[in-house]
């Protein structure tokens, strides 16, 4: 039996709080313990973002579907009713936010400092365009080929996307929102956030497109089969 509404809304808000305390929280401690080291601080901070992901997705996705990102509830419309979508995205966006102040406050910041952390450019507009059309493509996928992976697969494939994207792959509009409330290693300046958010939106609308293609002929092939 699918959950209620408002216990769905609590499970995604609470869910991606834990997302951004993991994110912001591990960049800062990663950035005290690295001793300038970027490389290693990157490292860890990536370590500690994917295996979040694993935990809070399988924890929260029975509830929810643990969507904890507004770019997958768009692309899932068709599964939820766009005033639940809006519900989702709005509680993402409060809990994300929520999160990044709860991880400020836990290292002894203040709750909100807005981020003097400059990223922009093509290349890295290009790279969230990238890592929010790959993140969706496999979401879109997995759920329809193998649905219990998908926990696994989105871990892995953000702490990845640190590595092979120049933005770090934040692929996620709530997530760029709530960065920039901290000016800290994982920060974004608030002026830098619209862009992001167009790239990631351009990217999930990519992979939407391309996907309804992909799982269609993988339906002719099986249909075919039998």
């Amino acid at each position: 039996m699918r959950a209620t509404l408002p216990k769905r809304l609590v499970a995604e808000g609470l869910g991606t709080a834990f997302l951004l305390m993991a994110i912001v929280g591990s960049g800062i401690m990663a950035e005290r313990l690295a001793g300038g080291n970027v490389a290693v601080a990157l490292l860890a901070n990536a370590i500690a973002t994917g295996a979040a992901l694993v935990a809070l997705i399988l924890t929260f996705g029975p509830i929810s579907g643990a969507h904890l990102n507004p770019a997958v509830t768009l692309a899932l419309t068709t599964k939820n009713s766009l005033t639940d979508s809006a519900a989702y995205i709005l509680v993402q966006v409060i809990g994300a936010v929520a999160g990044t102040v709860t991880a400020n406050l836990m290292f002894n910041l203040p709750p909100v400092v807005p981020s003097n952390h400059a990223r922009l450019g093509p290349a890295l507009w290009f790279s969230e365009i990238i890592a929010t059309f790959g993140l969706l493509i496999l979401i879109r996928v997995c759920m329809r080929t193998q649905p219990r992976m998908i926990a696994l697969v989105v871990g892995a494939y953000i702490t990845a996307g640190y590595w092979f994207t120049s933005s770090t792959s934040f692929a996620n509009p709530a997530v760029t929102v709530a960065r920039s409330f901290s000016d800290t290693f994982t920060g974004i300046r608030p002026a830098d956030v619209p862009l992001f958010v167009l790239a990631q939106l351009a990217g999930a609308g990519l992979a939407v497109l391309l996907t309804r293609w992909l799982i269609s002929e993988r339906a002719e092939v099986s249909a075919d089969a039998q």
